[in-house]
């Protein structure tokens, strides 16, 4: 079985999971920090370890809701997850989050999958492969123009710069958001937020191959398995329309760190 085999098969059934969780009635507690996290959340990432490592026990492993030990960073390979992607979508039954799975190898993705089960849309792509919805080719638009395209972009990014008239959505997995960008259902995306790993990996596989350019906001390159799992912002569009986005967020400093 192939790394993308078991990142389907895994995703699948987590998400067949995460809907039965979802139907039961969800009980919901605050972490750290405050934001809510959900016994499907922790279902599910029970599950995608058991299945994702019991396969791969020498793979490294970082997970939103697994505590993270830096074990990993001696690996060259790991499995980087976010369970359920959108958390407070699936907590108040509305359908934009996502299960996010990616294998990293050497610091990028090699193999994505990201499943929308709400939705019923799976996206997946693997290093020498196309990538697919619901086992169909997907590519990005080829908008040209910042003026009238279809734009994914939350409060915080929109008010960071200023932008031409758009037509400007919200949805709260960042992984579905880049996928949305890969099937061409939007002309881009943009984020100027700090970003975990396991927001962005398997959907940054996916639109890449699909065609965008994928950055930070300051449109350098995501590394993956770094100590700190984390970046600043993202940017996903076809490569005119992520310049375009790039040079209207242009004004924002640049962090000294992530």
């Amino acid at each position: 079985m192939t790394d993308l085999d078991l990142l389907m098969d895994g995703a699948r059934e987590a998400g067949e999971l995460a809907l039965r969780c979802q139907s039961a009635g969800l009980k919901v507690k605050a972490k750290a920090g405050g934001s809510p996290v959900t016994d499907g959340d922790l279902a599910v990432d029970a599950l995608l370890k058991e299945r994702l490592l019991g396969a791969r026990p020498d793979y490294g492993w970082l997970s939103e809701e697994t505590a993270d030990n830096g074990d990993r960073l001696t690996c060259r390979r790991l499995f980087v997850v976010d369970p359920i992607d959108g958390t407070t979508a699936y907590l108040h039954g509305t359908p934009w989050y996502s299960i996010s799975v990616a294998v990293v190898e050497d610091g990028q993705p090699v193999a994505g999958v990201v499943c929308a089960p709400a939705l019923d849309e799976v996206y997946c792509a693997e290093i020498g492969g196309k990538p697919l919805l619901n086992g169909k080719p997907i590519h990005v638009s080829d908008r040209r123009d910042l003026y009238g395209c279809a734009m994914l972009a939350d409060a915080r990014a929109m008010a960071a710069a200023a932008w031409p008239a758009m037509d400007v959505a919200r949805r709260n997995s960042i992984a579905l958001r880049l996928c949305l960008v890969a099937s061409g259902a939007f002309d881009g995306m943009a984020s100027v937020s700090h970003l975990h790993e396991w927001d962005m990996a398997a959907g940054h596989l996916i639109a890449r191959l699909a065609g965008a350019t994928v950055s930070d906001c300051h449109g350098r390159e995501i590394a993956y398995n770094r100590a700190i799992p984390r970046s600043r912002g993202l940017i996903a569009a076809n490569p005119v329309l992520h310049s375009l986005i790039r040079d209207t967020l242009g004004a924002i400093p640049t962090p000294t760190t992530v």
